[in-house]
């Protein structure tokens, strides 16, 4: 029997026992009951049966403190044409138009929406303006660029999906008695951290462009999948004259190159990260138990290291969440072929404009643009 059942059978027995002794008041001095409660239990019994006997909290609900309507949308607002703005910041802005909220109000209206970061009131305003098309005003400009300088600053990518952007670095392995100076060309995949390794004697431009031509390019173009742009140092193996071999190499193959920032080792963090992963599960390890007398030996064995972690390794990235890398690659290349498919819209679009410059010829056939 519940709780709620005994409160009824309660009742029952006071108005039966009241109406067996017709007395009222003895009856309720019997149950423990007054007469006001004893008189309204027969009202309710009348009127609705045992049902309406059930008990009925008189305990009032208690009102969320909420602002109006249309000042959430004004704070909601303010935060993502102003992302910069602190709370304090927004109140007062607030109270130049008239309306009074403290800075823990704006908070809390900040945190129902999910905007309680400058990150998150950054990641609204870049959604806005992609769904809206909007113009940046220089204020949103500068908080777009101040984000930027930060994750620079803490070693953060800028990265869309597999393809969008690849780190290459160099990382000087050791010396081997018998076979000199070695040097591993490193390459990963920002967004999915898929990496590559080879290894070397020597490090130039040659060996760079070798590195893309021999491991990188040929995965990519298995997986249909484009590479768009390289991020590396200012290292003469990367950086030199308009006949220098990577230089020529990335032009041939239609790829961009961005530079690191000068002395900002940090750009490039994602390849700091990995070579001193490889060391300490690797290349720690594998000098200990093996003696190598080439190089050829040590790729061999670097080479098994790395299908181990591509492909049963789990990483914890930014959006691998536990996934090995080859798995997150694979699962999120369609990002790339969607981020194809709106460019050429966009360049068909403007193609077939009536304001397309002169000497480029309208069309309505896709695979004309490819």
């Amino acid at each position: 029997m519940t709780t709620n059942q005994k409160i009824i059978g309660n009742k029952i027995r006071l108005l039966n026992l009241a109406n067996k002794l017709k007395n009222v008041s003895e009856a309720c001095r019997i149950m423990g009951y007054s007469r006001d409660s004893f008189y309204r239990f027969q009202e309710l019994y009348e009127t609705g049966g045992e049902l309406a006997l059930q008990e009925i909290s008189r305990s009032k609900p208690i009102i969320k403190n909420r602002v109006e309507p249309y000042i959430e949308q004004k704070v909601v607002s303010i935060a993502t044409d102003n992302p910069s703005l602190g709370q304090q910041r927004v109140s007062n802005e607030l109270r130049k138009e008239g309306i009074v909220l403290s800075p823990r109000g704006v908070r809390s209206i900040w945190l129902r929406n999910d905007l309680e970061t400058f990150k998150k009131r950054l990641k609204a305003l870049e959604t806005k303006v992609a769904k809206e098309g909007l113009i940046l005003t220089e204020s949103q400009v500068v908080a777009i660029e101040k984000a930027k300088e930060e994750k620079e600053a803490h070693g953060e990518i800028e990265t869309a999906h597999p393809g969008y952007l690849g780190a290459q670095d160099t990382y000087y392995v050791g010396t081997i008695k018998g076979v000199g100076r070695i040097y591993q060309q490193t390459f990963i995949d920002t967004y999915s951290k898929v990496a590559f390794a080879k290894l070397y004697d020597q490090k130039n431009s040659l060996v760079a462009a070798d590195m893309l031509n021999d491991k990188v390019l040929p995965f990519y173009q298995e997986q249909d999948v484009s590479l768009l742009r390289i991020l590396t140092d200012r290292g003469t193996e990367y950086c030199g004259s308009q006949d220098h071999d990577f230089q020529l190499y990335l032009a041939i193959e239609d790829i961009d190159h961005t530079k690191t920032k000068t002395r900002s080792p940090q750009t490039n963090g994602i390849c700091e990260r990995f070579h001193r992963t490889i060391q300490n599960e690797f290349y720690a390890i594998a000098f200990r138990k093996k003696v190598y007398n080439s190089i050829e030996q040590l790729q061999i064995d670097l080479d098994l290291w790395l299908i181990e972690y591509n492909q049963n390794r789990p990483h914890s990235g930014k959006f691998c969440y536990g996934q090995t890398p080859l798995k997150t690659f694979l699962d999120t290349k369609y990002l790339a072929d969607e981020k194809n498919l709106n460019k050429l819209h966009q360049n068909h679009f403007f193609l077939s404009s009536e304001k397309a410059p002169k000497g480029i010829e309208k069309t309505n056939n896709l695979t004309n643009l490819i």
